[in-house]
């Protein structure tokens, strides 16, 4: 029997690992993606750490989780703004040609969202909603342990959800999406726009916890549209559990119980006792172990 090779693909590192069964990392390896050298200098590399990282073991399947935007079915990385030249490439067949194995590629938080209802937070619920609230904001839906894509592989891309079309506007994404609102980049810019607070989410969360007024309205408010968000995503989807991760979830103490709150008066009464939200386990391991369980998908 052969190894599971999970690959996490990000604008600045690529990470290539060796997961078992019971989801751990076995072996891994880190490297700098250095994707301004181009696809092909990134793919060599890729390819360099798996031959290096395999040994003389068979390979039984290879995932990768990498930014979007990409097409899951055809295995092709559109165009990531983090990934830039990176224009339809088809990772997976050139993965396929070399290593003469299967190659499945999706982006990288519904890599997240597999490894945490598998092995994480989300774990024997039949219906897993991931979501990253970092950089920027990403999610993933896992039903029945398979990750729900969607007709063009678009499925949770919540980011860029409409909250408030007179509100904030953060790169190519729609005024007033919730990543422009509630991302760790949204709430610096807002807190640096209006009170002259810099230093980013991190200055913001650390202050808010001394008990600074200012950047407690700006996390609150960003909250607020967070839990607009889960209200909409539960209205459509209803999960059975919502799993929470990336950098600003560090300061869940701040978080997790104002947004059960704000969430439960966002949604229909009947709902209220079924809200559940909870903060993800596996940390920045979950990317690379889900993409290796990519490859049973």
């Amino acid at each position: 029997m052969g190894i599971h090779i999970g690959i996490d693909l990000g604008g600045t590192n690529v990470r290539v690992a060796i997961i078992n069964a019971q989801g751990e990392i076995e072996e891994i390896l880190h490297e700098t993606t250095e994707a301004e050298k181009g696809y092909e200098h990134t793919k060599e590399k890729m390819i360099q750490m798996i031959e290096n990282i395999r040994g003389n073991k068979s390979i039984d399947g290879i995932g990768i989780g990498a930014p979007g935007p990409l097409d899951p079915k055809e295995g092709i990385i559109l165009s990531p703004p983090n990934l830039p030249g990176w224009d339809n490439i088809h990772i997976t067949d050139d993965l396929e040609a070399h290593f003469e194995t299967r190659v499945q590629l999706n982006n990288d938080a519904n890599a997240a969202a597999l490894a945490e209802a598998k092995f994480g937070s989300g774990k024997g619920y039949e219906s897993v909603f991931y979501i990253t609230v970092s950089t920027g904001i990403g999610g993933g839906l896992v039903i029945d342990g398979t990750v729900f894509d969607g007709a063009q592989g678009y499925t949770g891309e919540i980011g860029n959800m409409i909250l408030d079309p007179h509100g904030y506007q953060q790169s190519n994404l729609n005024r007033g999406s919730l990543e422009s609102h509630s991302s760790g980049t949204a709430i610096g810019k807002i807190a640096e726009e209006r009170y002259h607070i810099t230093g980013g989410a991190e200055e913001v969360f650390r202050l808010a916890t001394q008990g600074d007024e200012q950047a407690v309205m700006v996390v609150n408010e960003a909250i607020d549209y967070l839990a607009m968000g889960l209200a909409n995503i539960t209205h459509i989807v209803n999960p059975a559990i919502f799993v929470l991760g990336g950098g600003v979830m560090k300061s869940e103490d701040l978080i997790l119980t104002p947004l059960k709150e704000k969430l439960k008066s966002y949604v229909y009464p009947g709902l209220v006792p079924a809200i559940n939200i909870t903060v993800a386990s596996l940390g920045g391991e979950g990317g690379v172990i889900g993409a290796a369980l990519l490859a049973e998908q």
